[in-house]
């Protein structure tokens, strides 16, 4: 049986994103997962065919410690003689392409999910643009999850657009409809849950909560919206990577009282059943894959006009675009969406049919599982 490796430093880029593809490819290849884990047993249960190779790989620049991750991939790579090696996030994708390419791997498959260095200058951002530059060098499939970010990457001399592979009309799995979807239950229960009201209007952040994400711009443009007494509720669901949580009660004053705080959840569909507009104010996305999660729930976005959101949102159809940190601009959408609950309809009900026809799981699962059997099947 042919083998294939997958490798992130992030558990939560296996489970979240690869794991419909990864128990697909289970029924055809003996698969590997090479991450790291706070509860190994758990993680084999949701992947219970897989080996799993414990290795912790810094997100920050640890040049020792990355040094040793680099080659301990080589030596797992060698030992094993894997067909195929497929990563995902920056840190681990650049180590897992450098060590597949030096260990002979047959295919190297790298998903590029946005550029770090999208929102940098200088020094940092010419740094971080030759990385990419190494793992499309590295990989047999560059792999990007939408067709704008494709453009930028070519615009920015990454790579020629040849080189850049996008499945379908974008998004790194797409998204399970029976999964996501409209549930009332779901619904009165998360709220209950919240304390928020079963006629409320609840928006939701849901994702990783960092800088990069817009949340001050969105925590600023919220507390205007109170200000103005237009009667919103806001939950932050995720981790809390900024310490967002202690800095409300200063960035929120009297709004404070409305917000909610959860922490990471292993049920989103559950959250975007309970909201009503989900807001997406970042600097820069790969894609946002979780508009289109929200989207097959029925529930519409505000969300920052930059590539790769802008192939998730259709502006005016399943959502509202506003320029990257303008807060005033987000507020205006906010309290468009807040008072208009008609429009949050017409535009979640367009939404989801969006994402159920354009960005269904099954066909990208099997688009990626067909590039895999190309690539091995060539001499």
């Amino acid at each position: 049986m042919q083998t294939a490796c997958y490798v992130s430093t992030s558990e939560l880029m296996i489970t979240a994103f690869l794991g419909d593809q990864i128990r697909a490819a289970a029924g055809r290849y003996a698969v590997t997962i090479v991450t790291h884990s706070e509860d190994y047993a758990a993680l084999q249960a949701l992947f219970p065919a897989a080996t799993l190779v414990p290795l912790k790989i810094e997100r920050s620049p640890a040049p020792w410690r990355d040094l040793r991750a680099l080659f301990t991939l080589v030596r797992l790579f060698r030992r094993e003689r894997y067909d195929l090696v497929h990563a995902v996030s920056p840190k681990g994708g650049l180590l897992a392409m450098l060590a597949a390419r030096m260990a002979g791997v047959r295919a190297r498959f790298f998903v590029f999910t946005g550029q770090v260095w999208a929102t940098r200058s200088g020094l940092a951002r010419r740094f971080f643009k030759a990385m990419d530059r190494v793992i499309v060098g590295c990989a047999t499939h560059a792999l990007v999850d939408s067709p704008s970010q494709r453009d930028f990457m070519v615009a920015e001399g990454i790579a020629p657009r040849e080189r850049l592979i996008v499945i379908g009309q974008g998004s790194i799995c797409g998204v399970d409809c029976a999964r996501f979807r409209p549930d009332t239950d779901a619904r009165a229960a998360v709220r209950t849950s919240l304390g928020v009201p079963p006629d409320a209007c609840l928006l939701l952040y849901l994702g990783r909560l960092g800088v990069e994400k817009g949340l001050l711009d969105l925590c600023a443009a919220f507390a205007d919206l109170r200000t103005r007494g237009i009667d919103a509720w806001l939950a932050f669901v995720g981790p809390d990577e900024m310490n967002l949580e202690a800095q409300a009660p200063g960035l929120l004053g009297a709004a404070r009282d409305r917000v909610r705080f959860h922490g990471y959840t292993p049920t989103p569909e559950r959250f975007f059943a309970a909201a009503d507009v989900l807001c997406l104010p970042s600097y820069r996305e790969g894609f946002g894959n979780v508009v289109i999660e929200a989207a097959a729930c029925g529930v519409p976005a505000v969300a920052s006009r930059i590539y790769g959101v802008t192939d998730a949102v259709a502006d005016g159809a399943t959502g509202l675009f506003h320029p990257a940190g303008d807060r005033p601009a987000i507020a205006l959408l906010l309290a468009r969406l807040t008072v208009d609950p008609l429009l949050r309809r017409h535009l979640g009900d367009a939404a989801r049919t969006r994402a159920c026809r354009d960005f269904g799981m099954a066909g990208i699962t099997q688009a990626v599982l067909d590039l895999y059997a190309a690539a091995l099947a060539r001499p």
